[in-house]
């Protein structure tokens, strides 16, 4: 198993954290013979390494003392996550990799309820997010949902390959994981929610119940609204959004209209699937049925 994690100077506390959680999970895991082995490779977008020294030469021994191994890529470019995930996996041998943003914490038995999860018919298994679960719905029973978090998710690699990774030239930050989970998909596998996997990721609510959100959070994710409709056949749903975005009178709203409509312009728009709608969903700004 790899596991890999993309760093945009985050908090080298978190991050050791986040290792030493991981660690834990994954000795766990390998005590119960559901891994046989396994490295821990994280890959840094920051203009200037996000880890000390220290820190990486912290996590290094933890993973031996583990049974494992860690490594630290500075890539010296923002190369955002679907494209920082896809160029650490292109360096994994590994039979399953597994997704995990680099502040979130693994709960011991998280890997092996994650790898148990995933058997020959299912192509992607996400945990469950605490304190704050993501709302979309999901089939009590089996977990079948629309797609998979990539917050802290498993694939196999080989599948991973055979789809062609994340999308990279269409989506920089957000929807990489809404998009990948829609290609596995449509390759007849299931995507699935396991309860039983708990990770940790800090979200903390605002009064009017929802949670704070960065510049950066905002305009990636209203680009891969536009992205994803196109990439997915709903046509009608772009010309929608652009409609709300151009008049919106919100900065990064406007931006990310006036971005999709050069990339158009330029020929510069990935081909479009599924035009039966067999996979993707759009319900009002979200892309499954939500609980709450």
């Amino acid at each position: 198993m790899t596991v890999q994690s993309v760093l945009y100077a985050n908090s080298p506390e978190d991050v050791r954290r986040a290792a030493e959680a991981a660690f834990n999970s994954l000795e766990r895991a390998m005590a119960a013979g559901v891994v046989s082995g396994w490295d821990y490779r994280l890959g840094d977008c920051a203009p200037s390494p996000t880890l000390p020294d220290e820190v990486v030469a912290e996590i290094g021994r933890s993973a031996v003392e583990a049974g494992g191994r860690s490594d630290v890529e500075f890539f010296a470019a923002n190369l955002g996550s679907a494209a920082g995930h896809n160029r650490l996996a292109a360096r994994s041998d590994a039979d399953v990799l597994l997704f995990l943003n680099p502040d979130a914490r693994m709960a011991p038995d998280a890997v092996e309820s994650l790898v148990r999860a995933l058997r020959s018919d299912v192509g992607v298994v996400e945990a469950r997010q605490v304190p704050l679960d993501h709302p979309k719905d999901y089939e009590p029973g089996t977990g079948d949902t629309s797609w998979a978090s990539t917050a802290c998710a498993v694939t196999p690699r080989e599948l991973f390959e055979r789809v062609g990774g994340f999308d990279s030239e269409t989506f920089f930050l957000y929807g990489d994981d809404v998009d990948y989970s829609w290609r596995v998909r449509l390759e007849g596998l299931r995507v699935l929610f396991e309860p039983a996997a708990a990770v940790f990721h800090d979200k903390r609510l605002l009064v009017d119940a929802s949670w704070p959100t960065t510049p950066a959070e905002r305009y990636y994710s209203a680009e891969a609204s536009l992205m994803l409709a196109w990439k997915y056949s709903y046509s009608e749903r772009v010309e929608q959004l652009l409609e709300v975005f151009r008049t919106s009178d919100v900065e990064f709203l406007e931006r990310a209209g006036r971005a999709f409509d050069s990339r158009r312009a330029a020929g510069d728009l990935p081909s479009p699937l599924d035009p039966e709608h067999t996979v993707a969903r759009f319900i009002g700004d979200h892309y499954a049925q939500h609980r709450f």
